[in-house]
């Protein structure tokens, strides 16, 4: 399994730029990596400075960082620094949740998530100071990805120090869909929900068990079964569970006919319910 070897960082000089530095600077250094810098933008002796000066403050110091500025369009430019650079997360600022036009339009963050050809961690609440991260909440959907997927997930409570991770699997409704009419078409309705339930359950154990040891003993896991629309249903559990990150599959093979749709990521990218890490099995391969 490649872990987070490599992460790029887009910055700008907003109001959170030191938080966004911050962060980045203890995220590489929890997964022992490298962490490269990349400013879409000129390139000013002062902003040279200010930016220096950010990093050098920082109690946490990475053995290796580098700094690329280079001028065009933010979301080709970062796309491609990605790829030549072999990098395996994109590490993103975003906002909690943006308007209807804003969505639609699209925002930096959205557009490099949704053709990033590696991992992305979009922060909503990047913090100078650091917020442990405890509860992280993983897609358990039956698909080819998850198994990678919930692998990342253990490397990042490992990382990370997180001590809890809820496994989710999303059933659709329409698998359970029966028209209710008496106590007996209820009972019907309630043991298919069962039967469901605990399929999925031992499908997700079975690939958690699969897992190296060393991952997985010392986590708290347990698995969470829920009825409702991919996507949104997570999101919304993770919100009320006060998940502190929400790892899910990356889409694959999104054509223009299904971005006039809202699919399972674009749920939660609509309103971002915590900091979410999308992962791209491809790049762990």
């Amino acid at each position: 399994m490649k872990k987070f070897k490599k992460i790029l960082v887009g910055f700008a000089f907003s109001p959170n730029l030191k938080a966004n530095v911050y962060e980045a600077l203890r995220m590489t250094s929890f997964f022992g990596g490298e962490l490269v810098f990349f400013h879409v933008g000129e390139k000013t002796t002062e902003k040279v400075s200010r930016f220096m000066d950010l990093v050098n403050s920082s109690p946490v110091q990475p053995k290796k960082v580098t700094i690329h500025w280079e001028r065009g369009d933010p979301v080709t430019t970062l796309l491609k620094a990605s790829e030549e650079l072999n990098v395996d997360l994109i590490l993103l600022g975003a906002l909690k949740r943006e308007n209807v036009l804003k969505f639609y339009m699209g925002s930096i963050a959205r557009k490099i998530t949704r053709k990033a050809k590696c991992s992305v961690l979009l922060l909503i609440n990047p913090s100078v100071e650091r917020h442990p991260c405890q509860h992280i909440v993983v897609n358990g959907f039956e698909s080819p990805q998850t198994k990678a997927t919930i692998e990342v997930a253990f490397n990042v409570a490992n990382a990370l120090g997180a001590k809890k991770i809820s496994l989710v699997e999303e059933i659709s409704r329409s698998k359970v869909a029966v028209s209710v009419d008496d106590d007996r078409s209820l009972r019907r309705a309630t043991l298919k929900k069962e039967k469901l339930r605990r399929q999925e359950q031992i499908r997700v154990k079975d690939v958690v068990k699969k897992l190296p040891s060393k991952l997985t003993e010392g986590v708290n896991w347990t698995t969470q079964s829920i009825f409702g629309r991919r996507g949104y249903s997570i999101g919304h559990y993770a919100r009320v569970v006060r998940a502190d990150l929400l790892i899910m599959n990356a889409e694959e093979n999104l054509g223009f006919f299904d971005r006039l749709f809202t699919h399972d990521i674009e749920h939660i990218l609509a309103e971002l319910p915590t900091d979410v890490l999308i992962v791209n099995a491809k790049s762990h391969e």
